[in-house]
């Protein structure tokens, strides 16, 4: 049984998704990742990416996050599917809910490195995220597989 957050007091608007996007970016047979300066998932590796602001594309917040959080450039393609992210205290209760749109990225030049909201980025191969000691967030390599299937295989990774 999954525990929720409380129901908000009347006159308050009930807590609603942050809509967010990630960049799948793929260069040379590899796959961008950051790994994350902030909760949720502090010290993991994920995609590059983030809130979407008011007024902005999804497609524009993608390649607008993945330059702040890489220096890499890129061009955005369509997006190919999304994932819940629930972020839940010590307790277990809920405290915020993100709703990760995820748009496959052509790059189009730079070389990572970290900026904000990032401790590091850096290229992987999609085996390379199989490996025991990588701590990745949730879902990670399920939806870099799914960003190479998007992109047609080899066709995503130029």
């Amino acid at each position: 049984m999954s525990t929720i957050a409380k129901p908000s007091p009347p006159g308050d608007p009930s807590p609603r998704p942050v809509a967010a996007t990630i960049a799948a970016v793929f260069h040379e047979g590899r796959i961008l990742l950051v790994r994350r300066a902030n909760p949720p998932d502090m010290g993991r590796w994920g995609f590059p990416g983030g809130k979407i602001d008011f007024g902005e594309t999804i497609e524009s917040a993608a390649v607008r996050e993945l330059f702040e959080e890489t220096g890499v450039r890129a061009r955005a393609g369509r997006v190919f599917t999304a994932v819940d992210v629930f972020d839940r205290d010590e307790g277990g209760c809920l405290r915020r809910h993100f709703l990760l749109i995820a748009v496959l990225c052509h790059w189009v030049s730079g070389t990572p490195v970290a900026g904000d909201d990032a401790l590091e980025a850096r290229w992987f191969r999609l085996d390379d995220l199989d490996e025991a000691g990588l701590a990745l967030s949730l879902d990670v390599a399920k939806v870099a597989r799914l960003a190479a299937s998007a992109g047609h295989g080899a066709n995503a990774m130029s």
